[in-house]
């Protein structure tokens, strides 16, 4: 099996241009790929995971990745699948979190004796002259053609800034960059992001002729890979101080039933062969199977073997015991938040971030949603002693142990 077949067969590829030359040049550990990231905040998370596995996938096939960090692109913000228009950060907040996302990707990424690298489009776009801009890539743009994609016609009705107008330009200005500087000649992105790797394309083709090699791939189901890590308590981060192991391996455990085939299939270095094999017989408890092991396999790859094992553990013997671990997401509620040692069920659920208002709390309890120490809480106005540990439920999959500090 081809890489190629083999991204298929997982349903990473969607639309791609020049499918032959594609295909030869990843399988022959040829192609030179970029995939962008902008460093909106100082964590990657699990809407970058997708992209992450793909670049490690095709560089373990020799292909040579690109990272780029959008320090530039990141101050204007790109309109694609937003409702509203970014917040502007500051510079030092951009470098900042350009230097995390640096960190995190080595994780995924072998940065040793120049098989990746790392740029920052900053490097070159902050330093661009505005009208020389215009003549020498505005000029190649059509403005009727901008405004029939998608990514544009969805905030015309709410109003699109000539700010982030731009950003297709800016973007499309990366790939031929990086075709120029790094010989890269082939962009991966998510199928929201298709009319701006277009862009990209027919800049060097227009720019530097017919002949000029430059690829684009989607990824299938990228978009819908950044609605993933959503939760009550917020996104869910790689960063281990930002979310920890347990709650990361928690997150991937409590996955549909509908989605754990193709996360398996999209996420993990799983043969493909092998969860083809669990997709036949997929039913009742081998939903809960196939759960373990992409949270297992997924919590190796971003926080490694060992804390890997201590979620898998944890999570084990809550579900078959119900018993106390060390590794359980906890917190520690300060004395100035109890009357004799006690606080409202509302607040504590609120504290904790198992909800994010009094009012899904109080519903949470009132529908019987709630445990306290293996026993339902069903009382709204009810108090919680914390003179000792307590294990707070919620409904059969969320724990969380909290003590007073």
């Amino acid at each position: 099996m081809t890489l190629f077949e083999e991204l298929q067969r997982r349903g990473l590829l969607a639309q791609l241009t020049d499918e032959e030359e594609i295909k030869e040049l990843i399988n022959d550990g040829k192609a030179t790929f970029y995939i962008g990231f902008d460093p909106t905040a100082d964590s990657l998370h699990v809407g970058h995971f997708m992209a992450l596995c793909l670049m490690k996938r095709l560089q373990m096939a020799g292909n040579k990745p690109i990272v780029l960090i959008g320090g530039g692109t990141a101050m204007i913000g790109d309109p694609s699948g937003k409702s509203d228009m970014r917040k502007m950060m500051t510079k030092e907040t951009i470098n900042h979190n350009v230097e995390c996302f640096k960190k995190q990707m080595s994780r995924f990424i072998d940065f040793s004796e120049d098989k990746a690298i790392v740029v920052n489009n900053a490097d070159w776009l902050l330093d661009l002259n505005y009208v020389d801009v215009l003549r020498d890539v505005g000029a190649h743009f059509s403005v009727n053609r901008m405004l029939s994609h998608e990514c544009y016609k969805q905030r015309m009705e709410r109003g699109l800034t000539f700010l982030e107008f731009n950003y297709m330009i800016m973007q499309s200005y990366d790939f031929y960059k990086l075709f120029q500087d790094y010989g890269c000649n082939m962009q991966f992105g998510g199928d929201d992001q298709w009319a701006n790797m277009l862009g990209g394309t027919e800049l060097i083709r227009r720019k530097l002729g017919k002949d000029a090699y430059a690829m684009t791939i989607t990824l299938l189901l990228n978009s819908e890979g950044k609605k993933m890590g959503k939760t009550e308590k917020g996104a869910v981060w790689l960063d281990a101080e930002k979310t920890s192991p347990y709650e990361f391996y928690q997150y991937w455990r409590n996955v549909s039933d509908a989605d754990v085939i193709k996360c398996l299939k999209m996420l993990t270095f799983v043969p493909v062969e092998q969860i083809e094999e669990m997709e036949k017989t997929m039913e009742g408890a081998e939903f809960n199977k196939a759960k373990e092991l992409l949270a297992y396999e997924l919590t190796k790859l971003v926080h490694g073997e060992e804390e890997a094992n201590k979620a898998d553990a944890a999570a084990k013997a809550l579900f078959t015991k119900g018993t106390d671990s060390a590794d359980m997401p906890s917190t520690e509620i300060s004395s100035d938040n109890l009357q004799d040692g006690k606080i409202g069920i509302l607040t504590l659920l609120v504290k904790t971030g198992i909800c994010t208002s009094n009012r899904d709390a109080r519903t949470l309890v009132t529908q019987n949603a709630i445990s306290v120490n293996d026993e339902k809480f069903t009382d709204p106005k009810g108090l919680i002693d914390l003179t000792e540990p307590v294990i707070i439920k919620k409904g059969k999959k969320v724990f969380h142990k909290v003590y007073k500090a």
